[in-house]
């Protein structure tokens, strides 16, 4: 039984094919929008990081993530905006990440600059001590939701309990199956969570190694479309938004550079909004899935036009998931979800970004 809660949320989110103009109002009503979080030093400000190219990049290497959860990456690097905008003064490099909880590793090893995790993993990681801070906000996407395969008896969330769910744990699906346990008054403990990567958890519940899956888009989509599996729980208000997350060391040496990837990023807004069935081709190329199923994904479970700026609404929804992160252990005091809720968000760059300095 497929049940969705019908919220003032779920009834506000739009398709991506609403066009240009709503990201474009989007755009011009931005550096209005307050933020979260305290501006950086004067020295390390979109403003003066304006000035870059004329004076030379601050460094010659970026390394940003792409990843099939979040398209306007895909966008990015397919279009090469990156590449021609910074020449051959900056080499760019790309790394895929699998999940959330991937592209925080390698946040904190150093191994990206700038990678893409769902809210509720960038406020796990910043509340864990990894120093990132969150510049853009590329979607507000119904990505996870709890699955069951074909033919599966379980109809309720509260048939989970005794059960076997797959999770991949720092990422919104895990957090989204600890909500809905919740709201069904079953006790976490009564579950048996496998700790798995989110392809690995499709493939456990496809061949009944697991009762169930909280799932993560397109893997969920193409399970959906291939397998017969059967979404059992959705509610939109459980997926925090997509963040586009930094460390703190790239900003203070390189916010230049970072000004420049929140620009391509509202520039991939835009284009994406107007050329769906684009975004539609690049993501199932990458994904290798169907066209239809990435059609299902990009057309009707990611609003891409929304306020890029990092603000209230992503701390809205982060200070209901946080006392979760405590009940559960994988943060060991409100303190420091408190803390990190004051530290994590950035508008500066959203504020300022400006689409006309990309090429392409």
């Amino acid at each position: 039984m497929t049940r969705r809660p019908t919220t003032a949320a779920a009834r506000a989110r739009r398709p991506i094919a609403l066009g240009a103009a709503a990201v474009a109002a989007t755009l011009l009503l931005a550096g209005c929008v307050s933020g979260e979080g305290e501006a950086q030093a004067q020295a390390d400000t979109p403003e003066t990081a304006a000035a870059g190219d004329a004076e030379g990049w601050s460094a010659d290497t970026l390394t940003l993530d792409f990843a099939t959860y979040n398209p306007l990456s895909l966008v990015i690097k397919d279009q090469g905006w990156l590449e021609e905008t910074l020449g051959d003064d900056v080499t760019v490099e790309w790394v895929q990440s699998a999940g959330s909880n991937k592209a925080n590793e390698a946040l904190r090893a150093g191994a990206v600059d700038v990678g893409s995790t769902a809210g509720s993993a960038a406020l796990l990681a910043r509340s864990n001590g990894s120093p990132i801070r969150t510049i853009d906000i590329y979607s507000q996407p119904e990505w996870a939701a709890l699955v069951v395969p074909a033919g599966s008896e379980i109809t309720d969330v509260a048939d989970l309990a005794g059960k076997s769910v797959a999770a991949t744990k720092g990422t919104d699906p895990y957090f989204f199956l600890l909500q809905a346990l919740d709201e069904a008054g079953v006790d976490p403990a009564d579950v048996e969570v496998q700790n798995l990567q989110h392809a690995d958890g499709k493939a456990a519940l496809e061949n009944g190694s697991v009762d169930a899956w909280s799932g993560l888009d397109p893997l969920m989509a193409a399970s959906e479309a291939d397998a017969g599996s059967t979404l059992l729980y959705r509610n939109v208000d459980f997926n925090t938004y997509g963040f586009l997350n930094a460390t703190e060391d790239f900003l203070a040496a390189s916010p230049d550079l970072a000004q420049v990837v929140v620009d391509a990023y509202e520039k991939a807004r835009a284009w994406a909004i107007e050329n769906p069935e684009e975004v539609v081709g690049i993501l199932a190329d990458v994904a290798g899935i169907d066209p239809a199923v990435a059609e299902t994904v990009i057309t009707e479970r990611t609003a891409l036009d929304i306020d890029p700026v990092p603000g209230d609404a992503q701390r809205d929804v982060l200070e209901v998931v946080g006392p979760i992160f405590v009940e559960s252990g994988d943060v060991a005091s409100q303190d420091l979800i408190d803390a990190a809720l004051d530290e994590l968000l950035d508008p500066t760059f959203a504020e300022a970004a400006d689409p006309s300095t990309i090429a392409g």
